[in-house]
């Protein structure tokens, strides 16, 4: 690609050195968010339009002399928009966002394979004569199926340049540079073609002519015939949306998918752990000890490595998402879970955010705004946390180290039933809600099916480190802040074995005698663990939390974790780590919660108490910015605080439940 194309960080600029704004506008599926990856490389930024919960990425490109930012918009089929999303886009084009300039150029990026369908907009687009670019898209595709255009004749009908490309491969790209940079700077408008000036006089009420004129310009102006491909993606969708062998090849694909996450993850898991491990042992040579040394090693280390060291598996997530959705399966799953769906009341807009929902609920909440009916609204937003989100994953994959640390297909398997409980608890709590609380009629879901095709590891790549690095960001500062607060809680108030109980000092000075120096060691810190801050607390509501199987430091976690789920891995690792024999020298996270016993001896992390825990952090309500945002989206408290009590008690029965019945079986 030539260098007329350059990323950068897009900064805050005043109005004044404002650059020229181009806007990313098409069908979705189009490939619009594949070009702007293309365009702006890595560091691009997702934000929302001003006064709105509507999110846009936006990012900086340079063409020629002149600084442009690019506006990759949502995806839309028409400017008399339905949903929020298709007004904001639809206002950001026309200029009529409040603090937000109307577009110097706009790039109308087409689905070269659906030429016919993608021309409506692009009427539309036209008729508001802005500078207008047209990006003809999977042009690649195209030619392999036997679809080639005139290019002349497209230009001449719509007025504007064209110009044919692969976002997915990067064909074309330094062409449609060229024309963009000549765009911006000649401010051309298009020419409307005369055919199109007649439908457009109708000022869009009606639709029969500007169909008639997009099939008379895709008929003029390409030839061949694609419909050997459409007849295979048609026996395709004949098993993958099938009623019964579809719900069949999703949880295979699921299943496949987890497995593979397992397995790439399993090596720099290795290497993060001991690259922690070695640190701490390193810090804890330079220093003398004490409780500096104590809170570099236990608190920020300990604390933020027991976090990090499972954030390959969840790279790995969103890259295989990434690839299942550029290849367009993703789309045939929401269709054959939209039967499920509609099976217990929630309408088919649903699916998206439920999706949307295994990366984060917050999003998941703000999209459910697309859902028109209230009643259909708040019962998405009341089941969508029970979805397995990335601030779960830590926790199932601590789980799954300690269950299954050398067996990859168990721990996939386990990993796909603890996303599938979610799945189906939510589906279960949605229709109780429709039946009771909130009782209506539900809409099918209407979903456009996109051409199958090769995923681009591109892409994928670029979807995997923006979310790793927004988890990251928006985990890193509030797993420091606890840590370190749970280190402080677990350190003070000092005790000496001359304050403890005669008892345990008679103890003490046995293993002494017996040359059991280590023994006595752990005993005593053992013992000041308790009686610090963090051990009376734990003490006071372990009665609540050990029928699940937990202990106090454990009951600690849970407690903690209700400010963000993923806080329980770093607080269990500051807790576990203090004084016991995960300080000796090379142990590992894993390998010292295996170790660690209660005072009587017994284990603390049992397959049962593993399961147990697993079970309730697949259902518990544990993220308050969750709660702040579904107060927003509901406009009451009342919601969030339902929302609140009835995951908190489903998730404590669940685990009760899960724990007693593995323990009766003897896995306790």
């Amino acid at each position: 690609m030539s260098s007329t194309l350059k990323e950068n960080v897009l900064p805050v600029l005043p109005s004044s050195d404002r650059p020229l704004t181009i806007a990313l506008a098409g069908n979705p599926n189009a490939g619009k968010t594949s070009l702007f990856n293309r365009l702006t490389g890595l560091r691009a930024q997702t934000a929302n339009f001003p006064g709105t919960t509507v999110e846009h990425r936006r990012g900086r490109i340079q063409l020629g002399d002149q600084k442009a930012t690019l506006l990759d918009l949502p995806g839309l089929y028409t400017l008399d928009a339905v949903t929020p999303d298709e007004r904001i886009a639809v206002e950001a084009i026309q200029g009529k966002l409040a603090r937000w300039p109307r577009p110097d150029a706009v790039v109308v990026v087409i689905d070269a394979t659906n030429l016919e369908r993608n021309l409506f907009l692009t009427s539309q687009i036209l008729d508001l004569k802005l500078p207008t670019l047209v990006a003809l898209n999977m042009s690649d595709t195209a030619d392999r199926h036997g679809l080639h255009f005139d290019l002349s004749e497209l230009t001449t009908r719509l007025g504007c340049a064209v110009v044919p490309i692969s976002a997915r491969t990067g064909r074309g790209l330094d062409e449609l540079a060229a024309a963009l940079e000549r765009l911006v700077r000649e401010q051309t408008a298009p020419a409307v073609h005369p055919s199109l000036a007649s439908c457009s006089s109708c000022h869009g009420c009606q639709y029969a002519a500007r169909y008639d004129w997009a099939e008379t310009v895709s008929a003029a102006s390409s030839r061949g015939d694609a419909s050997a491909h459409g007849r295979r993606s048609e026996a395709i969708d004949r098993v993958l949306t099938h009623k019964v062998v579809g719900l069949g090849c999703f949880a295979a694909i699921m299943l496949l998918t987890f497995l593979a996450i397992f397995w790439m993850a399993q090596y720099p898991m290795d290497l993060i752990d001991g690259w922690f491990g070695l640190a701490s042992q390193t810090v804890g040579r330079w220093l003398p000890p004490g409780d500096i040394s104590s809170l570099l090693t236990d608190g920020v280390i300990g604390g933020v490595g027991g976090l990090l060291v499972f954030l390959p598996q969840i790279c790995m997530l969103f890259f295989m998402l990434g690839l299942l959705e550029d290849s367009g399966y993703l789309a045939r799953a929401a269709f054959v879970m939209d039967r499920l769906m509609y099976r217990v009341g929630l309408p088919g807009k649903a699916f998206v955010p439920f999706l949307s929902a295994h990366a984060c609920a917050i999003p998941a909440i703000m999209a459910a705004r697309v859902i028109d009916d209230r009643r259909d609204r708040l019962a998405t937003i009341l089941v969508l946390p029970l979805m397995t989100c990335s601030a779960r994953l830590p926790v199932y994959a601590m789980v799954m180290a300690l269950l299954f640390p050398d067996e990859p297909l168990k721990a996939s398997l386990l990993f796909t039933a603890a996303y599938a409980l979610g799945i189906v608890a939510a589906l279960a709590m949605a229709w109780i809600f429709k039946k009771t609380l909130l009782k209506g009629q539900t809409k099918p879901l209407v979903i456009e099916l996109p051409n199958y095709r090769m995923p681009s590891l591109r892409n994928a790549f670029l979807l995997m480190l923006d979310r790793a690095l927004a988890f990251v960001k928006t985990a890193g500062t509030t797993i420091m802040v606890i840590s370190l607060v749970i280190w402080a809680l677990a350190t003070y108030p000092k005790t000496t074995v001359e304050q403890m109980p005669a008892e345990l000092q008679s103890h003490v000075a046995e293993l002494v005698s017996d040359g059991k120096e280590d023994a006595a060691a752990r005993l005593v810190d053992q013992a000041q663990l308790e009686r610090s801050f963090a051990g009376q607390f734990g003490r006071a509501v372990e009665p609540v939390f050990a029928p699940l199987g937990f202990d106090w430091k454990m009951s600690v976690g849970v407690i903690t974790s209700f400010a963000a789920r993923e806080v329980i891995v770093s607080t269990i690792a500051v807790l576990y780590g203090v004084g016991e024999e995960a300080t000796e020298e090379g142990s590992l996270l894993i390998d010292r919660l295996r170790k660690s016993k209660h005072i009587d001896g017994r284990p603390v992390f049992t397959t049962a108490a593993c399961l147990s825990l697993l079970v309730f952090y697949v259902l518990a309500m544990q993220c308050l910015p969750t709660q702040v945002v579904a107060r927003r989206e509901t406009g009451s408290w009342k919601w969030p605080l339902l929302q609140l009590g009835y995951m908190s008690a489903l998730a404590y029965v669940a685990a009760l439940v899960t724990y007693q019945t593995a323990a009766a079986l003897g896995f306790g």
